[in-house]
């Protein structure tokens, strides 16, 4: 909307993380503003830092240096037990890996940030959103009895299902085969869109990419161009 603040606003930010060789530049003075409902591509070679721009975004990363305002909050310099408040309902995260929970069927899965949230009726929310992605039959299946398909689903499922303002999403479909892929991308831009959530989305795959508002692209830690797709 255009009065609300931008759903991701980044100023002059770093990240140098140590090793035994001394420290490495991760990220290098990243500026950059995205408005709320608006879906964002991040593109560069391995080792560019989107990752680690995803992941100081979305508060799993302290930034070393710069200003990080998520929906409207600074959170550059919350402790872990605040950024995890800030997180609960605010952000939703998809991982290429899926890290769904192996001892908990999909359904207890897309559940678990529901109920952390205090939803009354999480049970019956997260069956809706198993349903929306298509696996109304699965709901009683644990992650090892799904397909990477399936289980990448259940990821977006659990990540939608408390209406995210800002939906986070690390190579989801690279672990996937190329129809498979397809289908979870088109549930990637079709759930957000419903929920009215920022997509932030980190890709190697220019096609993919190319559905989204905008392409940012980094190379050596650094922003080297900005493209509207639309």
């Amino acid at each position: 909307m255009q009065n609300s603040p931008p759903a991701i606003d980044l100023e002059d930010v770093t990240l140098t993380l140590p090793s035994a060789a001394g420290p490495v530049h991760i990220l290098n003075g990243i500026t950059l503003s995205i408005p709320a409902g608006e879906t964002v591509a991040l593109l560069g070679p391995s080792g560019s830092g989107k990752s680690s721009l995803l992941m100081v975004a979305a508060g799993l990363e302290t930034a070393t240096s710069g200003r990080v305002t998520v929906a409207g909050q600074d959170i550059t310099r919350l402790g872990e037990d605040a950024l995890a408040r800030f997180r609960r309902g605010r952000i939703g995260i998809v991982f290429q890996s899926f890290h769904l929970i192996p001892t908990m069927t999909a359904l207890e899965n897309v559940a678990v940030p529901l109920e952390l949230a205090g939803v009354a009726d999480a049970f019956d929310r997260a069956r809706d959103e198993l349903r929306t992605v298509g696996l109304a039959n699965r709901v009683d299946h644990y992650p090892g009895q799904l397909s990477g398909g399936e289980q990448q689903r259940v990821a977006l499922a659990r990540a939608i299902a408390p209406g995210p303002i800002v939906l986070f999403a690390d190579e989801p479909t690279g672990n996937l085969d190329g129809a498979t892929g397809k289908d979870v991308a088109d549930l990637l831009f079709a759930l957000p869109a419903r929920a009215k959530s920022t997509l932030f989305l980190v890709t190697h795959e220019e096609a993919l990419a190319a559905r989204c508002h905008r392409i940012v692209r980094l190379k050596d830690g650094r922003i080297v161009a900005d493209e509207r797709t639309v």
